[in-house]
């Protein structure tokens, strides 16, 4: 919005500056009139301008975006141009051609148009197109933004119909780079701001973390995905991809960390985790305290240490576990799966420091991490994935720590301490391992390759960890490489084998999934 204030600068300096905007014979001015807005005088005013494809608006509330003005227009056509200002609570709105304005200003004299909740007043304005400053970069980036959400096509002459078209009340989000766990939770507080958020579900796609999100009405969805496009939930990571979904409504069957129909309180939980308890997450949202907060209809970017202790805040509060970073891991099989097994797996997205594999239940084994964001970051990634042949389940466990056999009772090697480890990817603060954390996939990401080491050396190394090597490329240094599996669950199986593995002349092989494809 501060862009747009130098192009409304120059039209507030005084009412003989506002001429442009005045028609000689009308009398008065339809802009340094703000008082005169009785319904009498509206009802004159549109009588007196011939309809036009520019649009006056008037008594907007004084937090009013442009987004939000041009999504006045959205519904009945392509939005050419916009002139807010500020001081008036005014705005005029171009619509692409005359037939869209005529067919918004006839929708909106049977409903009245509100922004943020309060009524607003539109009229066909004495001026047949806006000439602003069209170096003004804001205006043109966000009418950009808009122009490529718009339908396209001629506006409707059912307008019902031109609305319905325009947009979905359901948006489809993809959330790039996420380095930090985004749950439900904290989708809910950032997309409420736009308008009543009904219905959420979460789901892993082609190893992505997506959601579809239901607002009560398609405007607020225009207004959110306008917003919140290509933002960042935290700082530079966790980016905003928003589409319109083709569905009009979403199916919830259960209410829990994956999905929510916040309509149907009383639905299952079914198996996922309970959702927090409402008072709770009234109580959260209200926090003005509370990171997401502070979002003044965007987002507000966060240190890196503020998103931990945030993701650690939620952890806490969804009362699974206090903020303990211990898991429960479970269907393991229970023939092949080790200590060390599990801390290399797991090592992908935290610093693990101890592991207890379950003495009567030995399918299952408590992991304890560094924090409680490694934690809910290791579940979002690993719960559902195939290790040795096994969909394994992850939840946050009730422990707080995981305890050691006392001294001299050997458990059958079934719990270690990790705490020392050498192979801790995350102890350095800051180290480039955090912004390489990917979701498990079949290519892998190998580093530390010693110079003499062939792609025929590699890709025998890795066929014998079980599995078929589909692409091979080499980086230009060849001291990395990325390396394609068939399957995510032997990229898994070959992680696990040989992260860490000798190559020669103490140099050991560094494993990670990575986003990229070969």
């Amino acid at each position: 919005m501060d862009g747009i204030s130098d192009v409304a600068v120059g039209v507030k300096r005084g009412s003989d500056e506002l001429s442009m905007y005045n028609s000689p014979n009308s009398g008065m001015s339809s802009i340094s009139d703000g008082t005169s807005n009785g319904s009498d005088s509206k009802k004159l005013r549109v009588e007196e301008a011939p309809p036009s494809r520019v649009l006056h608006i008037r008594k907007l509330p004084n937090e009013a975006s442009e987004t939000e003005v041009i999504a006045l227009g959205l519904p009945f056509g392509k939005v050419t141009n916009i002139l807010t200002l500020k001081g008036k609570n005014q705005a005029f709105l171009e619509m692409g051609t005359e037939e869209a304005a005529i067919t918004m200003v006839n929708y909106y004299t049977t409903v009245t148009p509100h922004v943020r909740n309060v009524p607003v007043f539109i009229q066909y304005s004495n001026h047949k197109e806006l000439k602003t400053d069209a170096g003004n970069q804001r205006t043109q980036a966000v009418l950009q933004a808009v122009s490529a959400v718009q339908s396209g096509g001629s506006p409707s002459s059912d307008v019902q119909e031109a609305l319905a078209a325009a947009s979905s009340p359901v948006l489809r989000i993809i959330i790039d780079n996420m380095f930090y766990p985004v749950t439900l939770d904290v989708l809910q507080q950032i997309f409420s701001k736009f308008g009543t958020v009904m219905k959420i579900i979460t789901f892993t796609k082609n190893n992505q973390f997506q959601a579809l999100l239901q607002f009560s009405d398609p405007v607020n969805a225009q207004q959110a995905k306008l917003a919140l496009d290509g933002q960042n939930i935290y700082n530079s990571c966790c980016t905003l991809r928003i589409d319109f979904s083709k569905l009009v409504n979403l199916n919830v069957k259960y209410n829990n960390d994956k999905s929510r129909d916040y309509t149907r309180p009383e639905l299952p939980a079914g198996d996922g985790q309970p959702s927090l308890d409402p008072s709770v997450a009234a109580a959260f949202s209200k926090d003005s305290n509370s990171l997401l907060g502070k979002i003044p209809g965007a987002l507000n970017p966060l240190s890196a240490a503020a998103a931990a202790a945030a993701a650690a805040g939620r952890v806490a509060l969804a009362g699974q576990s206090g903020s303990s970073g211990v898991l429960l891991v479970s269907n393991l099989n229970e023939e092949m799966v080790t200590p060390q097994s599990l801390f290399t797996l797991f090592g992908v997205y935290g610093d693990v420091q101890r592991v207890k594999i379950l003495y009567n239940k030995k399918d299952s084994a408590l992991i304890q991490m560094s924090d409680a964001n490694q934690a809910q970051l290791a579940m979002s990634h690993l719960n559902g994935q195939k290790m040795y042949g096994k969909i394994i389940r992850v939840t946050l466990s009730k422990h707080q720590t995981v305890a050691l056999p006392r001294d001299g009772l050997d458990d059958q090697g079934l719990t270690k301490d990790f705490t020392n480890s050498p192979l801790h990817r995350f102890k350095k603060p800051g180290s480039k391992n955090f912004q390489n954390i990917f979701p498990p996939s079949a290519t892998l990401h190998l580093s530390n390759i010693p110079q003499d080491v062939t792609e025929d050396d590699l890709r025998l190394l890795f066929s014998n960890a079980g599995g078929t090597v589909k692409a091979f490329k080499f980086f230009q240094d060849h001291k990395m490489a990325l390396l394609q599996m068939s399957t995510v669950e032997e990229a898994i199986q070959a992680l696990i084998d040989l992260h860490n593995y000798n190559m020669g002349g103490n140099q050991h092989l560094r494993v990670s999934f990575s986003k990229s494809t070969i």
